[in-house]
């Protein structure tokens, strides 16, 4: 029990902390909760489901070849993965009338982000223990907030867009870049110190997730 609490910390105090960014008009808990689930299972399954069919179409199987860890890495775990979470965004958080403002983007791209991140931790923190805990709360689970407010700042911009597809899909693809950079430098970890180019990234997004927040903070249509 002490394990799974464990596991799912860290994405309740990034749940909590995007949530008391959200400054000028909170949204609906239930909605957030609906988000947050559909995240921790629907974008999981729909993630599986990808996985096999690139899995049979393009199996990798040559682990020391960079060409193949690149490949996996942006287009095996990052396009599906983020793919998995936009849909919901997309066509269940945007469509709501609640999503009225450029910040609920991040908002509701966080929470499917972070229920995501939660299903996917658990299943790592049970197998590897609190060692793996302790790493994750300050690597993968910060990775998937920071690729959840890139791709949820694009997608708040373009609910009020008349450009919406290209800055929908924007935020999937900066988020698929984001990710696939961390990914990438860790599963080619044959080459000596190239992990730090993980850090780098995941340094980087988090500086630009920052820069998200604040503006769309300013640019609230609730902010007197």
């Amino acid at each position: 029990m002490n394990l799974l609490l464990t596991a799912i910390a860290p994405v309740f105090i990034i749940i909590l902390y995007i949530y008391f960014k959200d400054k000028y008009e909170k949204e609906p808990k239930r909605l957030l909760f609906y988000n947050f689930l559909l995240g921790a299972i629907v974008s999981i399954v729909i993630t599986t489901i990808l996985y096999y069919a690139i899995d049979v179409v393009l199996p990798l199987t040559n682990h020391t070849s960079i060409f193949q860890q690149f490949i996996k890495a942006f287009f095996v775990v990052a396009l599906t993965e983020e793919f998995s979470k936009y849909v919901i965004v997309r066509y269940f958080s945007q469509k709501n009338k609640a999503f009225n403002e450029p910040f609920d983007g991040i908002v509701y791209a966080v929470m499917v982000s972070m229920g995501f991140a939660a299903t996917e931790n658990i299943f790592y923190v049970l197998e590897g223990g609190y060692q793996t805990a302790l790493l994750r709360a300050f690597t993968a689970v910060p990775a998937h907030a920071t690729f959840g407010i890139l791709m949820g700042y694009y997608m708040g911009k373009a609910k009020f867009s008349n450009n919406r597809i290209v800055l929908n899909l924007t935020g999937l693809l900066l988020a698929v870049v984001f990710h696939g950079a961390y990914d990438f430098f860790l599963f080619i970890d044959f080459v000596p110190g190239i992990w730090i180019g993980a850090f780098v990234s995941l340094f980087i997004g988090l500086i630009l997730s920052r820069k998200a927040i604040k503006r769309h903070q300013n640019n609230s249509h609730f902010k007197v």
